[in-house]
């Protein structure tokens, strides 16, 4: 009896080569719908379902190979006689190979405008019971859902049996695939039903790449994005120059664009270590790159800028002087990839950041769990601020308070901004106190600070950073306050002639 082969895809690649070089193998092929039609026009003799089921598929193809002719035929045990029997007194024949890809729901559900009733015809049944029903019998059935393994399979068709380890290998991918089938089918019905953390949290990433190494030489990587990306995203970024990306790249480069999205004006952030060390605003690209240079000369060496307008010729030379990992733009002129792209390992990424917006949560692992919050949308146009000094600040005061607020929130806690000017002067993070973060803020804008606005991610559980910032002279704060304190601050702000507006937001980055 010929070895029989069940070809149903929704993915057409490389479909009428690998039927007709199974044909070629002594395989009787079987199809369904689109696929059979497929098959047949290529010349290559086929099956229906209805020929091997003696039933016809109805209710528009919802129903064509869930069928004890099939299941049977796929989960019957060749070493088992009881099975083997049954299937003889059924005449039932059984399968040998199956090839199965499933209805596009993620390509569905990515488009605009589409309604629940398209999703939910494009939740696929039959395919995945087959898949799991093939893999489940790996030992006995080689099971495909993958175009790109079809050559490894007609490969290994041709010098006998496919091995047990390939077989195993190809039945744990079309788990992986099922579950994240599945997967992408809860969060969308989730998200219908508005639960945002469900008693189980299902989350699905696919491979982007491999990385070298991680953060260290010794730790393996890799980087995967989510199947339904939302919002502007570096998983979707288009290289167009430079060494391939490493795990810190991704980290470092995440982190400028987070800080850049921020901005509607031109703007320009620098980055290292995954906080941003300089950050400026301006009347054009430019001017805002020269600013972000000029808020930390030093710690912008080596370091990650992201941009938010297109790279003109002039911006490209100016980035060009000094050593740079990364530079994210949503275009490069031709002119300024002319200049860049003579440094061969710098990377250039081509983010599209008209993707307004962003992931609804966040995910943070720990030791055998997983943290899930509600993305930190926070912003300055949600609330009204509170003047709590007897100064209210100045215009320019209030555009660098603003400017402040806005970058503070991506800045590791501790965290205290120093700006002025459009442009930031100093940043202290992730200090153990606030003073200390406030310090070294200030240390870093030196005789800059005259003048400049100060930003606290969190309120001042006591005024020995009112009374630094005075020292350093900040003549304008911004902070959540919230504090039993406050008027502490609020005191030693008037003592000094400094303005002070309350957020009522905090802004904790751990």
């Amino acid at each position: 009896m010929k070895k029989r082969a069940l070809l149903s895809v929704s993915d057409k690649q490389g479909l009428t080569d690998f039927a007709a070089r199974l044909n070629d193998l002594g395989y009787e092929l079987v199809s369904t719908g689109g696929t059979k039609r497929t098959i047949e026009e290529a010349g290559i003799p086929v099956l229906s379902i209805s020929e091997v089921t003696d039933f016809p598929e109805i209710m528009d193809g919802r129903v064509k190979t869930l069928h004890p002719s099939v299941h049977g035929g796929l989960l019957a045990k060749r070493s088992n006689t009881e099975h083997m029997e049954q299937l003889d007194e059924l005449n039932i024949q059984t399968i040998d190979l199956v090839a199965v890809n499933l209805y596009p729901f993620k390509e569905t559900i990515a488009k605009e405008g589409v309604t629940e009733a398209e999703a939910i015809e494009n939740v696929d049944i039959g395919g995945p019971t087959m898949l799991r029903a093939a893999a489940k019998s790996f030992e006995d059935v080689a099971v495909v859902v993958d175009p790109s393994d079809y050559e490894t399979v007609v490969e290994g068709l041709n010098q006998g049996e496919l091995p047990y380890e390939e077989r195993r290998r190809l039945a744990a991918k079309v788990f992986r695939h099922t579950a994240n089938y599945d997967s992408m089918i809860a969060g969308y019905f989730s998200d219908l039903t508005e639960e945002a953390y469900p008693e189980t949290y299902t989350v699905t990433y696919e491979k982007v790449q491999s990385l070298r190494y991680g953060e260290n030489p010794h730790q393996s990587a890799a980087f995967y994005k989510k199947a339904a990306v939302e919002g502007t995203s570096l998983a979707e970024a288009e290289q167009l120059n430079g060494k391939e990306l490493s795990y810190n790249n991704i980290q470092d480069a995440n982190a400028a664009l987070e800080v850049v999205l921020e901005f509607n004006e031109p703007a320009a952030v620098a980055v290292k270590h995954m906080n941003p060390c300089g950050v400026g605003v301006g009347e054009n690209l430019y001017e805002a790159y020269v600013k972000a240079y000029e808020g930390d000369p030093v710690s912008i060496f080596g370091g990650i800028v992201a941009l938010n307008r297109e790279v003109d010729g002039e911006t490209a030379a100016k980035l060009k002087e000094i050593f740079l990992e990364i530079i994210i733009a949503p275009s490069f002129s031709q002119e300024a990839l002319d200049i860049l792209t003579k440094k061969k390992n710098l990377r250039l990424l081509q983010v599209d950041m008209k993707k307004s917006d962003r992931p609804s949560h966040k995910l943070t692992t720990v030791n055998g769990g997983l943290l899930v919050q509600d993305t930190d949308e926070g912003s300055l146009d949600q609330i009204d601020l509170e003047v709590a000094t007897e100064r209210a600040p100045s215009q320019q005061e209030m555009e660098d308070l603003k400017l402040g607020w806005k970058v503070v929130k991506h800045v590791k806690s501790n965290a205290i901004i120093v700006a002025k000017g459009d442009r930031t002067l100093g940043v202290g993070a992730g200090q153990m106190n606030r003073v200390g973060a406030a310090k070294i803020a200030l240390e870093q804008a030196g005789e800059k600070a005259e003048g400049s606005i100060l930003a606290s991610d969190a309120f001042f559980p006591m005024p020995d950073t009112v009374e630094t910032a005075a020292a350093a002279g900040v003549t304008a704060i911004i902070q959540p306050g919230g504090s039993k304190r406050d008027q502490d601050s609020i005191d030693a702000c008037n003592k000094h002639g400094i303005a002070m507006v309350f957020t009522k937001m905090r802004h904790f980055k751990h």
